[in-house]
């Protein structure tokens, strides 16, 4: 039933399904973590569900426009985009002169990301389900308490143009996902819902949030900076908005997948 209802979107939409360049994709063991941000350190509850090994590149992305010329750069509507939208690529089916096709598809808006991942049977992490894999490092699941898995994370951002490197680029951690650090920033289905103030994540609605100072106020970690970026980064951010070292991964239900 899920997939038909995928079906049908992609058909109302304008959207086609692209099978023949779907990215390779891992089992996640689901399981319980504590994030960032959460009331008396309350623990969530993560499912079992699948996870793409790499990032979407450019080159499948170029696959899925031809398919779908509603997001071609020449013609994408201001509400799903904003003027930034593939801003490096030459033209709507052709990538700049620096770029990879094996790099990472970036300057592409949340309504891109999303239509590209629908259209593949598929939908973006939540940030608990990008959160709970991206704290693995190369052998353990949770490494948020390792001084190197930190330093690794915030040496990353201090590096310039790590989003024109080819995946596989970085490293393989526990779940034998790739790239979740040290290439590009990644979009998640639920991204503007990370900085509360009050006992709920739909309370968002509050100026102060923005700010670094309140916001640190509903860390679980205050050690954890690196996280703390990454939030701080989501809830910046609009769904049309895009961004030079912005890209996404897709992720998929595993109730009635064969494995």
């Amino acid at each position: 039933m899920r997939t038909i209802l995928r079906l049908t979107f992609c058909i109302l939409f304008g959207y086609t399904v692209n099978t023949n360049c779907q990215s390779k994709m891992v089992k996640i063991k689901g399981g319980t973590y504590i994030p960032l941000y959460g009331r008396d350190s309350m623990q969530v509850t993560v499912s079992d569900f699948l996870m793409d090994v790499y990032p979407v590149t450019n080159q499948e992305y170029i696959q899925f426009v031809k398919k779908n010329p509603k997001w071609k750069k020449s013609t994408i509507k201001k509400i799903f985009a904003d003027g930034n939208y593939l801003n490096n690529w030459k033209s709507d089916f052709e990538i700049g002169n620096n770029q990879s096709n094996k790099a990472p598809i970036t300057n592409i808006s949340w309504f891109a990301a999303n239509a590209y991942c629908e259209c593949q049977g598929k939908r973006l992490p939540s940030i608990d389900e990008w959160e709970y894999v991206a704290m693995a490092n190369k052998n353990i699941p949770d490494a948020r308490k390792l001084k190197n898995y930190n330093e690794f994370i915030l040496g990353w951002y201090e590096k310039p143009k790590t989003f024109n490197n080819n995946i596989q680029s970085t490293f393989k951690n526990y779940w034998n996902v790739w790239d979740l650090h040290g290439l590009v920033w990644e979009w998640t289905s639920d991204f503007n819902s990370v900085l509360i103030s009050g006992e709920s994540r739909k309370d968002v609605d509050n100026d102060s949030n923005l700010f670094c100072g309140s916001a640190a106020v509903g860390t679980t970690d205050l050690m954890n900076y690196a996280a703390f970026m990454r939030y701080a980064t989501r809830g910046s951010l609009k769904a049309k908005y895009t961004m030079r070292n912005l890209g996404f991964r897709c992720v998929k239900d595993i109730k009635n997948e064969k494995i």
